[in-house]
């Protein structure tokens, strides 16, 4: 098993290029299913959940070709709709076959995704919302068993709670559905937005992308041509390197980013006494005077990103001062608080209200990653700490971080990957 070794204490410097994101990436990936012709996607980021989406794919009869952050993907072969508990339990996002898969061939068996080690992601939002459309829905041995012999029906879907992947899911079966389906408090992440936008040039109807009514008329069962396109940059991604800049108060460039993905993160860079330069493709982040702590309530998009929290936390123990984290969307996401004691913080926990007291000198410690940002903030710890850091069972961090430590050591990180 692989863990990075970090020498901590030095200043970065440089700039750092984005990969494609991941969670536009699968989503995308899903959606080939609904396509007449082979989909050609570019600017894939070359991390653990892509290859393992790839290969449920393959696994259900489709074909793939992929190399140097490119696939072409054929799912004009598939012969089965059953998507096994082996490789969906690998990843959750998994789900998002469910709603292309039924929509196509109007049944499906997709396993379970299980537990989630940041808290429940009950997919129930998902179903309510499929047997509205007139999918007949059961659940067999630890697989979602949908019938829809008929096709879908398009309808009104009023989601109480956003979500992420139910909404992709959705949108996705309404692309082939009879009639218009309106979804009603859809999620507006701009992995979503991008979803849509490629759909719509594959010949569905989408109306009110980025507000909170889309409007999808859908082919009837007609497939889609797809045809090419390019992932989006990973914000999360662009994120975590800003941050990396921040906690060792170095200036850090990121390059073929979005800027106008990460206005949430900026915003409370800024706040904290870091200045930012924005060009149409980069940001560049300019060490503080004095890092002021910061108040940080994390909410869907386009607020605060939950998947930025752990690294913010990690950030916010070298500010002046006491700085406070909520976190409103998972129950159980403070788990890096543990760990980040081991370095030397002085972090309390009450509920999902989590107090960072700073300024904390830092000490390399054994670390042990719990879940895919909690990796990245123990690695961003081990760059402002003194000493050496061992981050352990960063297979977490390989799920969506494409070369890390190369991408570090390039800014000029003291940072090696080493086996176990």
């Amino acid at each position: 098993m692989d863990f990075l070794r970090i020498d901590g204490g030095r200043k970065l410097q440089g700039s750092v290029p984005i990969s494609g994101a991941k969670n536009a990436a699968l989503p995308l990936i899903a959606a080939t299913i609904l396509s007449k012709r082979p989909v050609h996607i570019s600017n894939l980021p070359d991390v653990r959940d892509i290859h393992t989406l790839l290969q449920l794919l393959d696994n259900l009869g489709a074909s793939f070709h992929y190399r140097d952050h490119q696939a072409t993907i054929d799912t004009s072969t598939i012969q089965s709709t059953i998507a096994k508990y082996d490789i969906v339990r690998k990843m959750r996002a998994s789900i998002l076959v469910l709603g292309p898969l039924l929509a196509r061939f109007g049944h499906c068996e997709v396993s379970l995704p299980g537990g989630c080690a940041i808290g429940q992601r009950p997919i129930d939002l998902h179903l309510r919302a499929l047997q509205q459309m007139g999918a007949q829905i059961s659940i067999k041995s630890g697989y979602v068993v949908a019938e829809a012999r008929k096709g879908l029906r398009g309808t009104t879907i009023i989601f109480d709670k956003i979500t992420v992947t139910g909404t992709e899911n959705i949108i996705m079966a309404a692309a082939l559905a009879k009639g218009e389906t309106v979804i009603i408090n859809p999620a507006k992440e701009p992995e979503v937005v991008q979803l849509c936008q490629v759909l719509a040039a594959g010949g569905v109807e989408i109306e009110g992308i980025e507000s909170d009514e889309l409007r999808i008329r859908g082919s009837e069962g007609e497939l889609l041509d797809l045809g090419s396109f390019r992932v989006i940059p990973d914000r999360i991604e662009a994120g975590t390197y800003l941050c990396a800049g921040a906690i060792t108060n170095s200036q850090v460039t990121i390059t073929d980013c979005d800027p106008n993905h990460l206005d949430a993160v900026v915003a409370k860079l800024m706040e904290m006494g870091f200045g930012i330069k924005r060009d149409r493709r980069s940001i560049t982040i300019l060490p503080a005077r004095k890092i002021a702590p910061v108040h940080i309530v994390t909410s869907e998009y386009p607020g605060f990103p939950t998947d930025m929290q752990a690294q913010f936390m990690a950030l916010a123990l070298m500010a002046e001062g006491t700085s406070i984290i909520e976190e409103r969307l998972f129950e159980n996401r403070f788990m890096h608080a543990s760990e980040l004691m081991r370095f030397g913080a002085n972090i309390q926990l009450k509920g999902n209200v989590a107090t960072i007291i700073g300024p904390t000198k830092l000490y390399g410690a054994d670390v042990m990653a719990t879940d895919l940002r909690a990796s990245s903030a123990l690695v961003l710890a081990g760059l402002a700490a003194q000493g050496r850091t061992n981050v352990h069972r960063i297979y977490h961090l390989d799920r969506g971080y494409e070369r890390l430590e190369g991408k570090l050591a390039a800014l000029g990180a003291a940072i090696t990957r080493l086996r176990e």
